[in-house]
């Protein structure tokens, strides 16, 4: 390991301060999704099933949302790209903690469609801004800085709205979420490197010149389009569409597909265990001490992250994850809050590298020109993860208490790793073949 790795990234200007950016700019929305729920439940009077459906609503907008928006800071750049989320952003937010829950719904799915997307356009960024073990480092610090978010802001809009301010409070989040897209244009980090840049320009221009060029004999191509038979035409348009769609996806091989199903498992674990921590402390009246459990797990993951960033040499982000669903099936048997606490650091040591090494892996597999669209469908993969793990430990909570939540999401991803790690060896004995 070699900590000073950490002083050498953050002696760079353009990375420490897009690190500190992403922090600030995921505070808002760390805290939104508590303050809906407590809009919905406190103001509006729908009770949790009711924000329930409203956060998975709102989850399906960014998780629907997210390539797209990464796709189009691809296409079009980081300032144009970003525009769309900058306005939904402050209308929405402000909008919606004054309609009735009817109206509410629409609102909050437009709102998650076009969320703006920070998370994928720092890891984009940095994938761009560090390179090798830097870059491991890199996305470490980022892993460290969500996890620092998620003690600050769901406690922050706990006060907010247990003081009765939630509709302040969603304004604020609208309003600041749209300052940090502005801050971010202004910034506009790079996306891509300054030789992919130029070369995205040139095939622009070239692809003007085909357009130009095959656009002037418009008459001999109509010609030529009446002389082909119509079934000819369908089926070379199928082909031609086939081709298409084939081109846009070229970037998803099977081990990019491998690291979204990694993605979505720890989603799953960590939204889970969420669940779990929250009903096992309520089950046993001991709900004004949730804080203390989400701050050894917390904490624990930042250590994890700041030892994994150091380190000289990647780690499997499957067997990364193998180990914290494994590590998390123990919490189910704690009796006391305390137990709890301890237990969840041995988990949560594992948490950020998970993160780290995924969002490392996307970046050494996938060029820089479709990086922003992967680490969208990466954001994507990592949000239904979270969408499943919840309501997966709820029915087992339900079914058999607290511990059951535990246990099911934790077996689940082990399954799941051991499932990817056998298919892994297989495709390299058919390669060996």
């Amino acid at each position: 390991m070699n900590f000073a790795l950490y002083r050498e990234l953050l002696a760079v200007e353009p990375i420490r301060r897009l690190l500190l950016v992403g922090m600030v700019a995921r505070i808002p929305h760390s805290a939104a999704g508590l303050l809906l729920t407590l809009h919905i439940v406190l103001s509006l009077e729908k009770g949790y099933a009711a924000a329930g459906a409203a956060a998975a609503v709102m989850t399906i907008g960014i998780a629907v949302g997210a390539p797209w928006r990464g796709r189009r800071v691809d296409r079009v750049g980081l300032r144009r790209a970003l525009i769309p989320s900058v306005v939904s952003e402050a209308v929405i937010w402000s909008v919606v903690p004054y309609v009735s829950y009817e109206l509410l719904l629409p609102l909050v799915f437009i709102g998650g469609l076009l969320t703006l997307p920070i998370f994928s356009v720092i890891r984009q960024s940095l994938g761009v801004l560090a390179d090798g073990t830097q870059r491991r480092t890199a996305f470490a610090l980022d892993s460290i800085a969500t996890e620092v978010v998620f003690m600050i802001g769901p406690a922050a809009g706990a006060v907010v709205a247990t003081s009765g301010f939630t509709a302040l409070g969603l304004s604020v989040v609208g309003v600041s979420s749209s300052l940090a897209g502005l801050f971010l244009m202004w910034f506009n980090p790079p996306t891509r490197s300054a030789t992919r840049t130029q070369e995205a320009e040139e095939d622009q221009r070239h692809a003007a010149e085909v357009a130009v060029v095959s656009a002037a004999p418009v008459h001999v191509q109509e010609a030529a389009a009446d002389l082909v038979p119509a079934g000819a035409e369908t089926a070379r348009g199928g082909r031609s569409l086939r081709r298409k769609v084939a081109h846009n996806f070229a970037w998803f091989t099977a081990a990019v597909a491998a690291v979204f199903s990694i993605a979505a498992g720890t989603g799953m674990v960590l939204s889970g265990t969420d669940v779990g921590i929250v009903a096992a402390l309520e089950t046993g009246g001991r709900q004004n001490e949730i804080g203390i459990v989400f701050l050894f797990w917390c904490a624990a993951s930042v250590i994890g992250g700041l030892v994994y960033g150091a380190m000289h040499r990647p780690v499997s982000p499957t067997l990364l994850l193998l180990g914290m669903a494994a590590l998390t099936i123990p919490m189910g048997f704690a009796r006391d809050t305390w137990t709890l606490a301890f237990i969840s650091v041995l988990p949560g040591l594992l948490c950020a590298p998970v993160l780290s090494a995924a969002s490392e892996k996307v970046a050494d597999l996938v060029a820089e020109d479709r990086r922003g669209e992967a680490m969208g469908w990466y954001g994507s993969a990592l949000t239904a993860g979270v969408a499943l793990g919840a309501p997966l430990a709820g029915i087992f909570i339900d079914g058999a208490g607290p511990s059951g939540g535990f246990v099911a999401v934790g077996v689940a991803g082990v399954v799941l790793c051991v499932v990817g790690l056998l298919l892994q060896a297989l495709r390299r004995r058919r390669v060996a073949a």
